[in-house]
């Protein structure tokens, strides 16, 4: 079938991902796509490097401003930067937006790293001008995130949101990267998911330690996230993860 025959733009992608190709154009392809991602981490490295030590907030891109979790990491941003660190969000709307809007009207560095998204995904008001980098990779933008991070703020979000927690709890867990404070807001949110952990993972399946489950903080207040970083880091010299 041709791509024209074809009723809706999802089905015509996928149909267009499927289709035979040589083994030629499949090397060639692959080769060139080394330096569009070369370039992506250069860049990123060259521009978060100069920043120092910030603060990375997650959680979802569908979050309104209404919301009490917008209103809340705003307000979690605004001290976070009033406590000197910088912050980092995916630099799109909702919580990201509400993170990055924290840090410009607490007069705090306000990093973006957006992402090339079909939906949804379009860059917020209140980022540094100079910190809005944009990235086709998911990969190569989730470097920058632990590299660059002294701690995680995991809001309630989504699949993305989970995609982030989860990836530095493993590269922690397995010693890849320094520890670093992962802290989750709004205990209601996060109950259920913890209670899985506890349950399923730890006491029926035994698939992960006791231990591991102290890698997270759970927390409903700005304050508390402030607490939690610098308690954590009143010992140490703030450097990049590795």
């Amino acid at each position: 079938m041709r791509l024209e025959d074809f009723d809706n733009d999802e089905e015509k992608i996928i149909q267009d991902r499927l289709k035979q190709k040589t083994w030629n154009e499949i090397r060639t392809n692959d080769s060139w796509a080394i330096f569009k991602i070369m370039s992506e981490f250069v860049n990123g490295y060259e521009t978060m490097g100069r920043i120092g030590p910030c603060v990375s907030i997650f959680g979802s891109a569908r979050t309104k401003a209404a919301n009490k979790y917008y209103d809340l990491a705003e307000k979690i941003a605004f001290k976070i930067s009033k406590a000197g660190y910088g912050v980092i969000t995916g630099g799109g709307p909702g919580i990201m937006e509400a993170g990055n809007k924290g840090a410009h009207l607490g007069g705090g560095t306000s990093v973006g790293l957006n992402i090339e998204l079909p939906f949804e995904q379009h860059f917020n008001p209140y980022i540094d001008h100079d910190k809005n980098l944009n990235f086709d990779y998911f990969f190569v933008r989730k470097v920058m995130f632990v590299k660059y991070s002294q701690g995680f703020v995991v809001m309630p979000g989504g699949f993305g949101t989970l995609d982030e927690m989860f990836e530095a709890i493993t590269l922690i867990q397995t010693k890849k990267i320094a520890r670093f404070p992962i802290i989750l807001v709004g205990s209601t949110y996060w109950s259920g998911l913890i209670d899985w952990i506890k349950t399923v993972l730890i006491e029926q399946e035994e698939t992960i330690s006791p231990d591991d489950l102290k890698l997270i903080k759970i927390v409903d207040h700005e304050d508390e996230v402030v607490e939690v970083l610098d308690n954590f880091y009143k010992k140490y010299t703030l450097k990049p993860n590795f």
